[in-house]
């Protein structure tokens, strides 16, 4: 099932494509987009193998990293559970201001 966000650009595509003053340009503005979301799924396929041989690595860590990101994650819930989510952003602008920067 599509996103809404894919869904309202499909939508915006097939409309732009169907009010062209021509068949061709409108062939051309679904082939683009058809290849725009064909293009992240050809480069997964391209390169799977050879991320599995660079993941193989991790193998070791992996459990540790396993049980680190889950506790990551219930700890992300529970701040946002008990409503410290909002003061951990705070914090963590006040003690690394650089992140202001990243967004």
């Amino acid at each position: 099932m599509a996103s809404n966000g894919a869904a309202n650009e499909l939508f915006e595509v097939r409309t732009t494509s169907a009010v062209t003053a021509t068949v061709p340009q409108g062939i051309a503005l679904l082939s683009v987009y058809s290849l725009g979301l064909a293009l992240p799924f050809l480069a997964a396929a391209i390169f799977t193998e050879s991320l599995m041989m660079r993941l193989r690595v991790f193998g070791r860590v992996g459990r540790s990293l396993h049980f680190g990101a889950g506790a990551i994650v219930t700890a992300m819930g529970i701040a946002i559970l008990t409503g410290q989510l909002t003061s951990l952003s705070y914090w963590l602008l006040d003690t690394f201001p650089v992140l202001a920067r990243l967004g």
